[in-house]
C-alpha cells in the first residue's frame, strides 16, 4: 500500500518552503494541486518534475475514491494547495478522512500556515484560541456572530479584503466598540502589515486605507467580568 502526504507550501515567501517538502514532492508518484497553474510556478522554481493533476473544491468529491484506490495499489501521492497547509480552509479534509477510513497512512508535514504568525503577532492571548476560518456570507452569519459574542477565547478568522470593513463593523455591533482586534495582511510578503487596536480604531484605519491581499483577523475573547472582579 502507498501513502498520502499533505505538504504545506509557502503563503508568500518562497524561502519558507522546507527541504523536506521539496524532497517529498520530488519523490512521490503524483502531486494533487489545487491550481496546477499556480503550483506549476512553485514546482518549476524548485526544479520538481513530478506529474501533477488538479484537485480542488469543485472536483474533490468525485476524485476521492479513485485516489484512494491508487494509493491502495501502491502509489505515493502528495496533496498541495495554492498556499499554506492542506485542509485548513482549503481542500484536503475529504481525502484525509477517506484515507483514515481505509487504513491508509497519512503524513502531514509541518510548514507554512497563515493564522499562526497572525495569532502570535497580535499580542492577544494565545494559550487558548478557536479557529473560525471564513464566516458564513449570509445564511447563519448573524447566528454565528451572536454565538461568538460570548466566546471567551481568542478568535481567528479569515476575511476577504472586500468584506473586511463590513466585518469590522459587525465586530462593533456584536462584540462592542472596544473589543481588541488585530488584522494581519500579506503575511511573509513584501507589503506585510499588522494593524492592532480596538474594533473602532482598526475600522477607522481600513476605512481610510482600502485593504488588499490575504487577511487574517484576530479578535480578543469576551472578558468574564465576574472572574476579573474576583
Amino acid at each position: 500500500m502507498g501513502k498520502l502526504y499533505l505538504v504545506p507550501t509557502p503563503i508568500g515567501n518562497l524561502d519558507d518552503m522546507t527541504f523536506r517538502a521539496i524532497k517529498v514532492l520530488k519523490e512521490v508518484d503524483l502531486i494533487l494541486a489545487e491550481d496546477t497553474r499556480n503550483s506549476g510556478k512553485l514546482l518549476k522554481h524548485f526544479e520538481i518534475t513530478t506529474h501533477m493533476t488538479s484537485h480542488h473544491m469543485h472536483n474533490e468529491h468525485q476524485q476521492v475514491d479513485h485516489i484512494v484506490k491508487r494509493i491502495q495499489a501502491g502509489e505515493t501521492i502528495a496533496l498541495i494547495t495554492d498556499a499554506g497547509t492542506p485542509a485548513i480552509s482549503d481542500p484536503g479534509f475529504l481525502l484525509s478522512r477517506a484515507c483514515v477510513e481505509q487504513g491508509i497512512e497519512i503524513d502531514c508535514l509541518p510548514g507554512a500556515t497563515a493564522f499562526v504568525p497572525a495569532l502570535v503577532n497580535s499580542g492577544l492571548p494565545n494559550d487558548k484560541f478557536i479557529f473560525e476560518g471564513f464566516l458564513p456570507d449570509k445564511k447563519g452569519r448573524q447566528t454565528r456572530f451572536l454565538a461568538l459574542a460570548e466566546e471567551t477565547r481568542t478568535m481567528i478568522l479569515y476575511v476577504s479584503p472586500h468584506k473586511l470593513v463590513k466585518t469590522l463593523g459587525e465586530f462593533i455591533q456584536y462584540f462592542g466598540a472596544d473589543r481588541p482586534v488585530s488584522v494581519s495582511r500579506e503575511i511573509t510578503k513584501l507589503h506585510e502589515e499588522t494593524v492592532r487596536g480596538t474594533a473602532t480604531e482598526v475600522l477607522a484605519h481600513f476605512e481610510k486605507k482600502a485593504p488588499k491581499g490575504e487577511i487574517v483577523v484576530i479578535v480578543g475573547g469576551k472578558i468574564n467580568t465576574k472572574t476579573k472582579n474576583e
